[in-house]
């Protein structure tokens, strides 16, 4: 369980890993469609596909480690399990957020999100 000041401080703790993981995942985009179109891009091959995809997993994985939940990685979406008012919330951060802003009642999910 994360108070939202928890939250908010490993957003910003963990904010160069999630830079990261945006732009392995940009990469990886362009690779594939340079790749599938002529055989060759200027960021690599295979190698270094596998090599990002590699990292992007190791991302996911530190950010589960630390009890974040992962809903998404284009955009991503982060969600920290507390409590507001006495009800078990997930406060929600989304890619271009500035902080966490967000939160929503567990059974509502994303379209359930209010603002703080």
């Amino acid at each position: 369980m994360f108070t939202l000041a928890q939250a908010r401080h490993l957003v910003a703790t963990l904010r160069p890993r999630v830079d990261e993981l945006i732009l392995l995942r940009a990469d990886l985009a362009e690779l594939r469609v340079d790749l599938a179109d002529h055989g060759v891009s200027v960021l690599g091959g295979l190698a270094e596909v596998k090599a990002r995809e590699a990292r992007l997993h190791a991302i996911v994985d530190e950010l589960h480690g630390h009890g974040i939940q992962v809903k998404g990685i284009a955009p991503v979406l982060l969600d920290f399990p507390g409590e507001r008012d006495g009800r078990p919330v997930l406060w929600c951060w989304l890619e271009g957020d500035s902080d966490v802003r967000w939160y929503h009642r567990l059974e509502c999910g994303f379209a359930g999100r209010r603002p703080l």
